[in-house]
């Protein structure tokens, strides 16, 4: 059913429906990769659409032919190029609704004996980093580690990073209420928007939380400072062990995300900024 003409154009219900998913598919997408480093990559890939799209428009048929020839590996070059920013994607299709069910999480004790231990080692001045596992495995990871299997607890914690210990060195992973491994290797962030002053601990928590649904704590050898990084950013640091707590039991239990998005208080979004300006070296 034809609604209106534009020239030669003509627009039908189905038209416009189709232009306004088409316009919110790309705008999730745009959001998606917002402030990574697939952005300029994105962006490159649509200027050589439009211009095959005009290309074939005005009838420049060399220019046509070329980029409809490159065509066929452009899926292939499209998953290499933005694996990182699709599986997020994924995990977050993963994340709506009903599917959550299927996925177990930490009790509170979990949290309560972790945050007890991130405050110990704070105190202390252990570099630790400890990463949940939420709903997508991490076998790789764990692999890369010493296999614990062992009920989460403050003490257990602080042991494994003490720094005369063997696996002081590497992360703790813990997943369905258990610390499964520790010393465990994890991959560095290689994002141009970390800040310089931020150490070896600091890029592995990004890393982890970039590429896989993990939710990490670095305790800084240096400072002291608590942090938590979820999705490749700092969503707290210099927590103490209530906003610590609150943060866990808001991001480790979904059923509860609606009601406490406000956990975090001002003063802490604050101290979070400063921190990302300024200041010496974090390990």
């Amino acid at each position: 059913m034809e609604l209106f003409k534009i020239g030669f154009l003509s627009f039908g219900f189905l038209d416009i429906l189709d232009i306004f998913l088409v316009t919110v598919l790309f705008y999730q997408v745009y959001r998606l990769m917002r402030g990574t480093r697939a952005t300029q990559m994105f962006a490159g890939l649509l200027v050589i659409l439009v211009a095959g799209s005009l290309a074939q428009l005005v009838g420049m048929s060399g220019l046509s032919w070329l980029i409809q020839s490159i065509g066929a590996v452009w899926v292939v070059a499209f998953v290499i190029l933005f694996q990182p920013e699709l599986r997020r994607a994924l995990i977050r299709v993963g994340e709506l609704g009903w599917m959550q069910t299927f996925f177990k999480v930490g009790s509170e004790k979990v949290v309560s004996e972790v945050s007890k231990a991130a405050m110990k080692l704070s105190r202390r001045r252990f570099g630790g980093l400890i990463v949940f596992q939420r709903s997508t495995g991490i076998r790789g990871v764990i692999e890369t580690g010493v296999t614990i299997q062992a009920e989460v607890s403050w003490d257990l914690l602080v042991s494994i990073f003490f720094p005369r210990t063997p696996l002081h060195d590497g992360a703790v992973i813990i997943s369905e209420g258990t610390i499964v491994a520790a010393r465990c290797i994890l991959p560095l962030s290689i994002s141009a928007y970390i800040e310089p002053t931020l150490g070896t601990r600091h890029r592995a928590a990004i890393g982890i939380t970039e590429e896989l649904d993990a939710l990490a704590i670095v305790i800084s050898e240096e400072t002291g400072n608590v942090s938590l990084v979820e999705d490749g950013k700092f969503i707290g640091i210099e927590l103490d062990e209530e906003k610590l707590k609150s943060e866990l039991t808001r991001l480790l239990y979904p059923r509860s995300r609606s009601t406490s998005k406000n956990a975090l208080t001002k003063s802490t979004q604050d101290i979070a900024s400063q921190a990302a300006t300024g200041g010496g070296e974090i390990a």
